[in-house]
């Protein structure tokens, strides 16, 4: 009989294998001869004079490649752009490629914004633009308003990054920064007709939070760009250059919805962390384990939703036997500026966990949809209501770890760390915890 240890990583791989990219665009994308449509519209490529494809993302690449193998005899009438975080082949000519940088902008995330604006410039009224987006993209595709150095850009984001903030506060300081960000690629590619295709890595009805929202109508404000940056000490994070313009108030409000650049543009999510955990759940109970979804902490910290999960997995497991407790979206750790250690939130928040179950019939598994947690090599964790006596045993400390931010380094030794290599997705992260 199953281990449930090995159910918990069954559950997970599953769960990655039913969410993938191609799967889905190939369910929901349909092309005949040179009609296409998408979530019950149609589009007739045969009156448009240009059709771009800007794909950008950890997705960039697998979305890009089934959407033109999906459009068959079609696919001569695309050209356009492709950014990810690692090198890609070039499907024809009539594209150009950006191997740029995560989780940090490199020189090739601001080539890439810059052979973006020019291409959408170009674009008229009598032309469609696709965008394919995914997450990754705010550090993949990136221009400051201001005339700003990459060093600079790239100490900007790792402040955002390490600063402890969610996602959605992190993205509208980013969004008001960017000329890329925050609608204004849509502003850029107006008056063309547009379709925004979607793989999400952000809350639920928070489109706009996706890679910094770029073709999306903005939801955040100057204000919560304000409020954010007070909140999470962000003026003491960031280089000069970029604390004099907030001190100046020199920043501009983004596009909003009902703005005009809108009037042409429709948005289509394919896929977002709810794909993930329905097909977790689906295996979860093939394997005979009751299931409930939790995602009361998303955007908690790892310590907090640590305890709250493992509190919430108690009260079930009271009442119900074989309790599998799924739990997605993401959590915050905040990294002090100058640490050696390595690790990531969902390492993070596994180590958190394993000291709530000691001794305890309880798995705990957190895994980001990427293949990439942090600065380490690994996706993920997971422990168990032994793993802290293991870890003393052979002279290792958890709480240490923790202290350190070096979740990776402690988990790799005691076998507990899940390596995939990047997975050409991004549904933000799943938890799953098991309690037979």
């Amino acid at each position: 009989m199953p281990t449930t240890r090995q159910d918990i990583i069954e559950i997970s791989e599953y769960a990655f294998h039913a969410s993938r990219v191609e799967k889905v665009i190939e369910e929901r994308i349909n092309f005949d001869s040179e009609s296409m449509e998408v979530d019950g519209h149609s589009y007739d490529l045969s009156t448009f004079d240009r059709c771009v494809l800007i794909s950008m993302g950890k997705a960039a690449e697998p979305m890009l490649s089934s959407f033109l193998r999906r459009s068959g005899a079609a696919a001569h009438r695309f050209e356009g752009v492709i950014v990810a975080p690692d090198p890609v082949v070039i499907p024809s000519k009539r594209f150009v490629a950006f191997h740029a940088g995560h989780p940090s902008p490199n020189a090739a995330s601001i080539e890439a914004a810059e052979e973006i604006l020019r291409l959408l410039k170009e674009l008229t009224e009598r032309d469609l633009v696709i965008f394919l987006i995914s997450g990754g993209g705010s550090s993949l595709v990136e221009q400051f308003l201001a005339d700003t150095p990459l060093e600079v850009i790239a100490a900007t984001h790792k402040a955002l990054v390490e600063s402890g903030a969610p996602i959605t506060a992190i993205n509208a300081v980013r969004k008001h920064l960017s000329s890329v960000k925050g609608g204004r690629l849509a502003a850029a590619a107006a008056p063309a007709e547009q379709l925004t295709i979607a793989v999400s890595d952000v809350p639920a009805g928070r489109l706009d939070a996706l890679s910094s929202g770029p073709t999306i109508p903005d939801e955040s404000t100057l204000e919560d760009v304000g409020n954010a940056v007070e909140q999470y000490g962000l003026m003491e994070r960031f280089p000069s250059s970029v604390t004099a313009q907030f001190a100046a108030h020199t920043l501009a409000e983004t596009p909003k919805r009902g703005e005009p650049i809108f009037a042409r543009s429709r948005w289509s999510v394919l896929l977002d962390s709810s794909s993930l955990e329905a097909a977790a759940g689906r295996r979860a109970i093939e394997l005979g384990w009751h299931v409930v979804v939790d995602n009361t902490c998303d955007d908690w910290s790892a310590d907090k939703a640590a305890t709250y999960l493992v509190d919430r997995l108690r009260d079930l497991r009271s009442a119900q036997q074989r309790v599998c407790l799924l739990s997605s979206g993401e959590v915050t750790v905040m990294v002090p500026h100058k640490t050696s250690g390595s690790g990531g939130r969902n390492q993070h928040f596994v180590l958190e966990a394993s000291k709530l179950i000691v001794g305890e019939e309880i798995t705990v598994l957190s895994i980001g949809s990427d293949g990439v947690d942090g600065n380490s090599p690994a996706a993920g964790g997971v422990a168990d209501g032994h793993s802290m006596d293991r870890a003393a045993r052979e002279g290792y400390s958890v709480g240490k770890a923790l202290e350190a931010f070096d979740s990776y380094s402690l988990l790799v030794k005691l076998k507990d760390v899940i390596v995939t290599g990047p997975t050409g997705n991004n549904l933000r992260d799943l938890r799953i915890l098991l309690a037979p």
